[in-house]
Formats: structure tokens, sequence, C-alpha cells
């Protein structure tokens, strides 16, 4: 999928196509796989927080009051594969 494919699909709208080429592109071009792949970083994120532990929500609430959306994209792909990491199943080599 091109870059252009996607651009494309953002100006029309299409959100299938979005969410497949980020199940394609997690996946290693299994899409199934790459459903697993997002399940595993909300789980693992998850399993962090049922004990509410005390955590930085100052540095939180700043960081997206004070951070620009692409900034901010970044920072959740890297949070999805810092998760994903973690939950002991990486599949990818570990580059963005």
């Amino acid at each position: 999928m091109s870059l252009q494919y996607l651009k494309d699909a953002v100006a029309n709208g299409d959100r299938e196509k979005l969410i497949r080429y980020v199940r394609l592109h997690l996946g290693d071009g299994n899409e199934q796989q790459g459903r697993a792949e997002i399940d595993k970083a909300w789980i693992e994120a998850l399993k962090l927080l049922l004990d509410v532990p005390p955590t930085d929500r100052e540095f939180i609430v700043e960081t997206l009051a004070t951070k620009d959306p692409a900034t901010l994209a970044h920072l959740f792909f890297n949070l999805h594969f810092y998760f994903v990491r973690h939950s002991g199943e990486w599949i990818h080599d570990g580059t963005l």
C-alpha cells in the first residue's frame, strides 16, 4: 500500500482501509496477527492499571495539552511497541 493510497483513504474517510493497513503492518502482512498485536498492547497497558498505581498524571495532561498531534502520534506508536515488547510475544525486529 502506497502513501498515496493511505492519503486517499484519509481524504475519503475510509477508516477500513486505514485500519487494515495498520493491522497488516503490525502483523507483518498478516491481518489477524496485526489484530493480535494491537490487542497485546492494550492488554499490557490494562494489566499495569489494575492495581491503580500512582502515576504522573500531570505529565500526561501537560503532554497532551502542549505537544502537537504529530508528536503525539509518534508517542502513541512508540507506546504501542513498548507494550507489545513487554507482552513477551514480540514478532517484530524492534525497529519502527
